[in-house]
């Protein structure tokens, strides 16, 4: 191996499929073997065995169904404001004087901390998860997308000049497809933190949802169940983030160049 040395996907697929094997042996080995309780930690094949009874006898499709659309209307709303104010924070330095400050101070509150207000303000209900998304993950974008921006070449801006573009010229002609790529790199790593305030937000004060099936699972102390809803979380997020790859090589070509 050399640093920074690109290996084949197939390579790539299949060290990552030997780590997922490994993982899953060393998981029977020590549930199996008997070193861990199986009250503390459901083997792999009671966990299997949980997933399918939640699936065919509690109609568990239906939590994981819900939980999905909570992160994508909360995150959808988040980009579409968060990206076009993050654009203009990265264009014009005096948006970015103004916004900055307050920006930088609310991306570090933690979004659960919010949850015993937006309960008050918003009750128990899906616009109460859909908040907590959305604070989870605005801030995050606009810095991230105003950095982005922000980092243009400037010998590319100075050239569009050269050539006679305006100030909104450069914006459309060289900030945006300069940025692009980066920026839908945001939403994809956004996105996976989107995950984890929906569960947050389901742990407390839900009555559906992946989260809400955590809870009562821990009550009646069924690890099974509760590894199973992780490992659930876990591959819709695999998916999600390789379908979220091919989007960005598809839309942005220029960027493998």
């Amino acid at each position: 191996m050399k640093p920074l040395k690109p290996i084949g996907s197939k390579a790539g697929i299949a060290l990552g499929v030997a780590f997922f094997l490994l993982f899953f042996l060393v998981w029977s080995v020590v549930t199996l073997g008997g070193f861990v309780s199986k009250t503390f930690l459901a083997d792999p094949f009671t966990m299997l065995e949980s997933g399918w009874r939640l699936l065919t006898v509690h109609g568990f499709h239906k939590d994981i169904g819900i939980t999905v659309w909570r992160v994508v209307g909360g995150f959808v709303i988040a980009a579409a404001l968060g990206v076009p104010l993050g654009i203009a924070m990265g264009a014009y330095k005096p948006i970015e004087a103004f916004f900055e400050p307050f920006v930088s101070f609310a991306r570090y509150l933690p979004a659960s901390a919010f949850i015993p207000l937006l309960i008050l303000w918003a009750g128990i209900g899906e616009m109460q998860k859909l908040m907590v998304i959305f604070i989870g993950s605005f801030f995050q974008i606009v810095l991230m997308v105003a950095v982005t921006v922000g980092a243009t070449r400037r010998d590319l801006v100075e050239a569009a000049y050269t050539l006679g573009a305006g100030n909104s010229g450069v914006v459309r002609r060289v900030l945006l497809p300069s940025s692009a790529p980066d920026i839908a790199e945001t939403l994809r790593l956004v996105l996976g933190w989107a995950w984890t305030y929906v569960i947050v937000a389901e742990l407390i004060g839900a009555s559906s949802g992946i989260g809400h099936m955590i809870t009562d699972s821990q009550a009646l102390l069924d690890t099974g169940q509760i590894i199973f809803g992780i490992v659930v979380i876990g591959v819709i997020g695999l998916v999600s983030d390789y379908v979220f790859k091919l989007w960005n090589r598809r839309l942005f070509p220029w960027r493998l160049a």
